[in-house]
């Protein structure tokens, strides 16, 4: 077997556990080393959307996902290497990367720490930044980050950030207590602030883009970074990283592109806005691989649907931009009618959603942009359902998919891997409705079933991931061109 190295400077930034103010840190330091000029590559490990929306506006580059449940292979070596091919191939011309964990470094959906952001830091060869909240914490911080570097010796946590840190004093004696207790660097104690805090809704953080007032949020992650972390010894630590070994076993040839096939692109039309954001740039940059060019829609403003020989609608918040969705009746109304004459579409969640007849909120919650204190908004109504959001969330992990039922994209037997995070479901849901998935993990539209389907529609709560659906962009353009790709059915 063949190998090459890659020299990446990287680092993994983690926490004890959620909302310990990891992503205060990470966008800082993203913001403060693009400030200073450097290619800054931001990763998100899990399945999300809305903190890489803030890591890739903080960097200005795409954040891109390492996601151990997407990239799992048929052996632990064989997935390590998908994640480092992952990362070598997002890093491209990047001076560093910065890994964002998720929940607590150890933490994982099996319980074994397989898919923990410690494993992942592990199997890239990468240093990692323990940010602890020390409100109200003195020399105890310094057992917890010796516990966490002996629970786990072989991950290598090289330096500690406080964050919370009451005053300069509180900031020197935790410093002074972790690092005789533990041989751990503080490099950094950001102070309590208020202006630090990300603002958050049922889904999580907002995304940065529906609201430029909350742009400043970077700014004072920014400024707080420069002026209590020492960024030229965080920059040390990554480049202390040692290479990356890419097996040639992990990298198998890419197809010809269309065009190396003589074929000509096809138009796939994208709905993204205010109310639509949830892309990984892993897929856009699949379908473009697979030969489709990419129109981008603003489904609020535009009137029409520019002509396409698809539709990909992702995931988002229609419900709070429904009044806006609701007053483009144009737009809906042409959706409506090229879905009825055979238009391929993919939607997920919230495209979902914005298929369905209507979107009622029983509950709405007050300041939402836009609000007009209205409980319920039309939409386009190409799927014979209604959608009820509800204030718990109706289905959120991991999913597992095997299309047993015919659909516009996927052979029979094709098992996908993505997730969902949704506090709607559909009401009135005709159980005959066809519906492509089988889920052994997930809840999707309920009885173990998702992916509705209607003509050419496949509609479902489950979001893919390149990653995890290897032929999804392959199947979508098959399905664009008209031709017998690889989704079609016998």
């Amino acid at each position: 077997m063949q190998e090459t190295t890659s020299i990446v400077p990287r680092l993994v930034v983690a926490a004890p556990q959620g909302r310990s103010g990891k992503t205060t840190l990470t966008l800082g330091v993203c913001a403060a080393l693009s400030r200073r000029g450097l290619q800054v590559q931001p990763f998100k490990k899990g399945p999300d959307f809305i903190d890489p929306s803030w890591l890739s506006a903080a960097a200005g580059r795409a954040c891109r996902s390492l996601d151990p449940y997407f990239l799992e292979a048929d052996t632990v070596q064989h997935g390590k290497q998908r994640l480092r091919v992952a990362l070598f191939r997002g890093s491209r011309d990047a001076d560093v990367t910065v890994i964002e964990g998720n929940h607590g470094l150890y933490d994982d959906s099996h319980g074994d720490g397989a898919g923990s952001t410690a494993a992942v830091a592990r199997a890239l060869g990468a240093p990692v930044l323990l940010v602890i909240n020390a409100a109200r914490m003195a020399r105890s911080a310094a057992a917890m980050v010796l516990g966490y570097v002996q629970f786990e010796p072989d991950t290598h946590i090289a330096g500690v950030i406080l964050n919370n840190v009451a005053h300069p004093r509180h900031a020197a004696s935790l410093s002074r207590a972790i690092r005789n207790s533990c041989d751990i660097p503080v490099v950094g104690a950001l102070p309590r602030a208020a202006n630090l805090s990300i603002p958050d809704r049922h889904l999580g953080l907002v995304p940065p883009g529906e609201d430029e007032a909350l742009m400043p949020a970077i700014e004072a992650c920014r400024q707080a970074v420069e002026q209590n972390v020492a960024l030229d010894t965080i920059l040390e630590i990554a480049r202390q990283a040692g290479a990356l070994h890419l097996s040639s076993e992990s990298r198998p040839p890419q197809p010809p592109t269309p065009k190396e096939a003589g074929l000509a692109s096809i138009v796939i039309g994208v709905f993204r806005d205010q109310a639509f954001s949830f892309y990984y740039p892993e897929n856009l940059e699949a379908l473009q691989y697979a030969g489709a060019d990419l129109v981008f829609i603003d489904s609020l403003n535009e009137p029409h649907l520019p002509a396409v020989d698809g539709l990909y609608i992702g995931g988002g918040f229609p419900e709070v931009f429904m009044e806006k969705l609701e007053a483009n009746g144009s737009l809906r109304r042409e959706v409506h009618r090229a879905a009825q004459a055979g238009l391929p579409v993919y939607a997920e969640c919230g495209g979902l959603m914005y298929l369905s007849r209507a979107i009622h909120w029983q509950n709405r919650p007050a300041g939402l942009p836009g609000q007009t204190h209205r409980t319920s908004a039309q939409m386009a109504g190409v799927l014979p359902v209604d959608v009820a959001l509800y204030d718990r969330p109706q289905g959120h992990g991991y999913v597992l998919a095997e299309t047993r039922w015919k659909n516009p994209l996927f052979p029979a037997g094709s098992r996908l891997r993505g997730h969902e995070f949704h506090h709607s479901r559909l009401v009135d849901l005709d159980p005959h409705l066809p519906a492509a998935y089988h889920l052994t993990k997930g809840k999707g539209l309920g009885d173990g079933r998702d992916g509705l389907v209607y003509r050419n529609v496949l509609a479902s709560y489950t979001h893919l991931h390149a990653h995890g659906a290897p032929d999804w962009a392959a199947c979508f353009v098959a399905a664009a061109r008209g031709s017998s790709g690889p989704g079609a059915w016998e």
